[in-house]
């Protein structure tokens, strides 16, 4: 038997799933224990009865947004002090100590490249391709720049270049980490890559996506993996998909804003359709949505399938996946470059339609999902992913992945604590 230490950021809905996923297949002789900072999605954890240790220093709100803007790349400064990240790496490495954990799991914790490391733990990271090192080393063109425009394609290849070299090179990583890093007896952490890189980095796509590229070592595919929650759905679902009106499901995970929100529920509500949207954590009290817009809790997507006829996602790749595999056709607005791919992945099957974010408030949206209820190609393609999706397990790969690094039972090689 061995301990298996899971640390995703737990105010990001999709890391916290795909973690309890991922928990769920391995064997019965490991436990499974959780850590993190936030609460935000941290009864997801007890609530699929595993163990979960609440830590300290956790986010302000401020700092969490601040977080979540550096995380889709939408700024440079961080709030990642080098308090922080060292208070941060001290619990942690602490916590891999007093579980005996054999294995961490993270879940895009970046303190977690320091402590695993400094334990002498194996460090698994089930992950997206898009912007990993292979996916921007060997793209020619990340979608940086879009639009019909004759320059774009220039502009885009550009970007890119500008892009990878950064992201491989430039010493953009908030200094704590390199800092923290050295004083913990660990290689520093300058790049932004190295925020990201794991020692098995478990890709969680399907095949096609993979097309044309050629994986480094220490990276391989494991297949999909999104939530499960075991819940029922609520009765409006099925009392919705009774009616003659097509149902769409609102799904923006927990990446959005109330703007996107707002926006997207209004452009619905100005069609012939009823509208499922698990979106009460966007709101406040006194917004005002169309009658047709149904606001629930977060509920079970996966259950979704031969109930709702289209979607409208923000380009999470569990959400997307759970559309996927529910054969749902949608209409995705990635939010920052890895959830673009995610939703282009799909347009390239041809189960989705892809807008920008910006165009939610407008007649578009409302554009693309009449196109999307009215087209029986789309219809069909979905399906088709569908079927795809039936033949994956990523959870249960990685989970094998993990028993194959306990069963080969590494001695743990423990760096010096960190000096004062």
């Amino acid at each position: 038997m061995a301990t298996v230490l899971f640390c995703p950021i737990t105010f990001n809905l999709a890391e916290v799933t795909r973690a309890i996923e991922v928990a769920r297949a391995l064997d019965s002789r490991h436990d499974a224990v959780f850590m993190g900072y936030e609460t935000d999605f941290a009864h997801l954890i007890t609530e699929a009865g595993f163990d979960h240790r609440a830590c300290e220093p956790g986010f302000t709100p401020a700092e969490r947004d601040q977080a979540l803007r550096y995380d889709q790349g939408r700024s440079l400064r961080s709030p990642y002090t080098r308090s922080l990240v060292s208070a941060r790496v001290a619990v942690e490495r602490t916590l891999i100590r007093t579980t005996d954990a054999a294995v961490v799991v993270n879940g895009t914790n970046p303190t977690s490249m320091i402590s695993a490391r400094a334990e002498g733990v194996p460090l698994v990271y089930p992950v997206p391709f898009a912007l990993t090192r292979p996916h921007v080393e060997q793209t020619r063109r990340l979608g940086l720049v879009r639009g019909g425009s004759r320059s774009a394609p220039l502009l885009d290849r550009a970007a890119t270049g500008a892009l990878r070299w950064a992201y491989n090179h430039a010493p953009l990583a908030p200094r704590a980490f390199a800092h923290v890093a050295k004083r913990n007896g660990v290689r520093p952490l300058r790049t932004v890559v190295s925020l990201l890189e794991a020692d098995r980095n478990l890709l969680t796509v399907m095949p096609w996506e993979l097309d044309g590229y050629v994986l480094p070592a220490g990276y391989e595919r494991v297949g999909p993996i999104f939530a499960h929650l075991d819940a029922p759905l609520p009765p409006i679902v099925e009392e919705l998909a009774a009616r003659d009106e097509p149902l769409v499901y609102l799904g923006l995970g927990s990446s959005a804003s109330r703007e996107l929100t707002l926006a997207a529920a209004r452009q619905l509500g100005a069609l012939p359709v009823n509208v499922i949207a698990p979106v009460r954590h966007y709101l406040r009290d006194g917004d005002s949505l169309p009658g047709n817009v149904h606001v629930t809790d977060l509920l079970p997507a996966h259950r979704l399938g031969g109930l709702v006829d289209a979607a409208v996602l923000h380009g999470g790749q569990g959400t997307v996946q759970t559309a996927c595999a529910a054969g749902i056709p949608f209409v995705g607005m990635g939010l920052q470059p890895e959830q673009v791919w995610n939703v282009d992945q799909c347009v390239k099957q041809g189960n989705a339609l892809a807008l920008a974010p910006k165009q939610a408030g407008t007649p578009a949206l409302a554009d693309a999902v009449r196109r999307v209820l009215a087209d029986p190609g789309m219809r069909a393609a979905a399906e088709r992913v569908r079927d795809a999706y039936a033949d994956e397990d990523g959870a249960a790969a990685s989970a094998r992945i993990i028993d194959r690094l306990i069963d080969s039972g590494r001695p743990r090689r423990v760096v010096r604590a960190e000096s004062s």
